[in-house]
């Protein structure tokens, strides 16, 4: 009935399109579009957004995080013959020309799918500032959070499963952004354990029973509803619903890895992200959108070259695995794999065998979901310190993912406190990045 009378508004010329999202905004999300009645100084605070918009060549992201800041002279960025580089040796790989850390050999095998981005840069050197600003494109307020692109992705175009959640996240870091001042409804399903799923899903109550009380629950809430018609009191309504959708959901076979052989599995190894990194591909696989996978333990202040290839080996693993699964179900065309961290090491070794926080110079990587295999974007000098082509900003890296997924960048969505906001920031998509 509501999309009826919409769509003979519509016809009839009594509101603009323009002006139905901006209401359909304001009432499904609390939050407004730029629209023309604003003033020029709104507009002017995102003239610089980028216009740039394509048919998208992602429909999915597994978004991998390695939390703590991994050292990009000893993965994705590997010197030779300098002091800088330590022990660490570049290999080979599938793409020709492409090279990589000698801690990688799984995945140099899928390099010829990838593109590595050898110059990305930050203004953030801390820990929680540069996790922020990662997933944000916004420096850390205090008056405001800004919403993570699976927030952004879930506002923009939905989801591909009406039953499960459009945004998970795996693992067990507490300071990601979430739906930031979107309502609760756009926030990630979070899974600290992969092996887990997901626990007290299914009701054990008889089903007459539960009706009974879901329908009491509903009666109780009235009232409350009515005297207090805020989003965030519909919001939290509409989670139970989209709960009650998700218990009965025949999908929720998703999260149990049991339903795995025992290979594959192993395939990807036993740990937190390897399992996780799994069951992104099995979620990915029933429509839901975007999966974050993280991985700690990259903070190497201390024996850098102990820890780094034993996060590698985790990594790899998991990555390989991934990225093989992907393309032998013909999923790594529609899937962007992005693989990113909140900022470099430095390229001198501390006196700990370390590398300390390096937000100037670090790299990030991306497979599948139309961008270029067996490429390499942008480049440091030969010590790993400067940027010298191609520097590329935390907001362009995320206005290129924003681009592959066909969002529009220039976009201007209010927040309930009336401030503007684009998904990412003045960012500008890297078309190069894209065959």
């Amino acid at each position: 009935m509501k999309q009826e009378i919409a769509s003979k508004l519509l016809r009839s010329g009594e509101i603009s399109r323009r002006d139905f999202a901006a209401k359909t905004a304001s009432s499904l999300l609390g939050v407004g579009l730029l629209g023309n009645s604003l003033t020029s100084k709104s507009f002017a605070a995102f003239e610089g957004s980028s216009k740039l918009k394509q048919a998208a060549t992602a429909k999915n992201v597994i978004y991998l995080y390695m939390s703590g800041g991994q050292s990009h002279m000893d993965t994705w960025d590997v010197k030779e013959g300098v002091e800088t580089a330590g022990p660490t040796k570049p290999i080979k790989t599938s793409a020709d020309g492409v090279r990589i850390s000698e801690y990688l050999p799984l995945t140099a095998k899928h390099m010829h799918h990838g593109t590595i981005i050898n110059s990305l840069t930050s203004t953030q050197g801390a820990h929680e500032q540069g996790n922020y600003m990662m997933h944000t494109s916004y420096e850390l307020r205090g008056t405001i959070r800004h919403p993570a692109m699976g927030a952004w992705l879930n506002v923009f175009q939905g989801g591909g499963n009406s039953t499960l959640p459009n945004f998970v996240f795996v693992g067990n870091d507490s300071r990601h952004p979430g739906a930031g001042f979107f309502p609760a409804a756009q926030a990630p399903l979070f899974v600290s354990n992969p092996e887990n799923g997901l626990k007290n899903i299914k009701n054990s109550a008889p089903e007459d029973k539960f009706k009974a009380r879901m329908k009491l629950a509903d009666e109780l809430d009235k009232d409350f509803r009515a005297t207090f018609p805020h989003r965030n009191v519909k919001a939290y309504a509409d989670m139970y619903d989209d709960a009650m959708a998700m218990m009965k959901s025949e999908d929720l076979k998703a999260f149990d890895l049991n339903e795995e052989a025992t290979d594959v599995r192993a395939a990807y190894g036993r740990e937190a992200f390897g399992q996780g990194c799994l069951l992104a591909r099995r979620l990915v696989e029933r429509g839901v959108r975007f999966v974050e996978v993280s991985l700690g333990g990259w903070d190497t202040h201390n024996a850098n070259f102990v820890a780094v290839p034993e996060r590698c080996e985790t990594l790899d693993k998991g990555l390989s695995a991934l990225l093989n699964d992907l393309h032998l179900r013909g999923m790594l065309q529609d899937t962007l794999v992005v693989l990113t961290t909140e900022f470099g090491r430095t390229p001198d070794i501390n006196q700990n065998v370390g590398r300390d926080h390096y937000p100037k110079a670090f790299s990030a990587v991306m497979f599948g979901g139309g961008v270029k295999g067996g490429y390499v974007y942008g480049k440091t000098d030969k010590e790993g310190r400067e940027v010298v082509e191609d520097k590329v900003k935390i907001m362009d890296f995320n206005a290129s993912i924003a681009y592959a997924l066909g969002l529009p960048l220039d976009q201007v969505i209010y927040s309930p406190s009336k401030r503007p906001f684009t998904i990412a920031d003045k960012g500008q998509p890297i078309t190069n990045l894209f065959a």
